[in-house]
């Protein structure tokens, strides 16, 4: 019973937090005008590309507007982890939330599309995907379909592996204990590997990682350092196995209210954020790379052999995320396949 009241109690601790913020972000008079506090939330800290994403995003909002219309970045999951945010703004409570598409796969079993392991090599290929009008124009029928408009679609490099051990052949992912997002796809790629995904709440898992309840764990070089995982880790294996994508995601019905002129302004605001967070995961990239070696863990860069293999012992996660999908011109347009 007390660990289900441990469990309970930051999800209550949001509901109050949000409930509490709605109350402020209203409508207010100023000088005879009407401006609007809007909420958008991360769950992840400020200085990563996901917090300068949300940054951008709310000044350019001001910006465009002449300030008429007032934007508020909640970070570090201030409004809830990743699944109360977009419950959150499916429900109408928030407007805006920025976050990694894996946890929308629950609520938009199609988006498991980019839980498709070891599509892209570089960065490049990945952006010309998301720039195709036509391809994000069906990815937005997937988020206005679960009640959701999806206004950007940016990136925070590809997501990589630290871990205790050493990678240098496919025998050594068997048997690692590597901590995993509770995404079904995402796990079911580990295990093709041979190594064993252990979903584990993410507070928990830099003493997880420190006690060796887990070996290993992945995510992209800026969650890495702002969370000094190099600091109990001893390598960060280049698995560039997924991009990490960036959502910044609004209510549809909320957007679809909105005046034309503010729609206008969201979408601008949008588009330059995007922009923005694209530049910045590239810029940061060497930094934190040379962070992560001052801190004493070693880089390992995997051959294309690598992660040929890495792909072929993929298929069968291929082959169910395709049915999942049910669309193979989409999955296509993605795969390039």
């Amino acid at each position: 019973m007390k660990s289900k009241n441990r469990l309970m109690f930051p999800a209550l601790i949001a509901v109050f937090v949000i409930a509490f913020v709605m109350a402020l972000v209203g409508c207010v008079e100023e000088r005879g005008r009407q401006t609007y506090a809007w909420v958008v939330a991360t769950a992840s800290p400020e200085d990563t590309v996901t917090g300068i994403f949300a940054n951008k995003f709310a000044e350019e909002v001001q910006r465009l507007s002449g300030g008429r219309l007032k934007v508020q970045v909640y970070h570090s999951s201030t409004l809830g982890g990743d699944t109360e945010l977009i419950e959150s703004v499916q429900c109408g409570d928030i407007p805006f939330v920025v976050q990694n598409t894996a946890p929308e796969v629950s609520y938009m079993p199609k988006l498991a599309l980019f839980d498709l392991p070891c599509v892209f090599s570089n960065l490049d290929d990945l952006h010309r995907v998301l720039d195709d009008e036509k391809f994000m124009n069906r990815i937005n029928d997937i988020y206005e379909d679960g009640d959701f408009h999806l206004l950007a679609m940016a990136d925070q490099n590809f997501r990589v592996m630290t871990s205790d051990r050493n990678i240098k052949t496919m025998e050594d992912f068997s048997g690692i204990k590597i901590r995993t997002m509770e995404n079904s796809n995402h796990m079911a790629f580990w295990s093709a590997l041979g190594s064993n995904p252990t979903p584990m709440a993410f507070a928990e898992l830099y003493v997880g990682l420190e006690q060796h309840t887990v070996d290993a764990q992945e995510n992209p070089y800026e969650v890495i350092c702002s969370n000094k995982f190099y600091e109990v880790q001893d390598y960060v294996v280049e698995t560039n196995h997924l991009p990490h994508l960036l959502a910044l995601v609004t209510n549809n019905r909320f957007y679809n209210d909105l005046p034309e002129e503010d729609r206008r302004i969201v979408d601008e605001a949008a588009e330059i954020a995007k922009q923005c967070a694209r530049e910045q995961a590239v810029a940061r990239a060497d930094s934190r790379i040379e962070e992560i070696i001052a801190g004493g863990a070693e880089i390992v860069p995997l051959s294309e052999e690598m992660y040929s293999a890495m792909k072929d012992a993929s298929k069968d996660v291929y082959e169910h995320i395709r049915t999942v999908v049910d669309d193979d011109e989409l999955f296509s347009a993605y795969t390039g396949n």
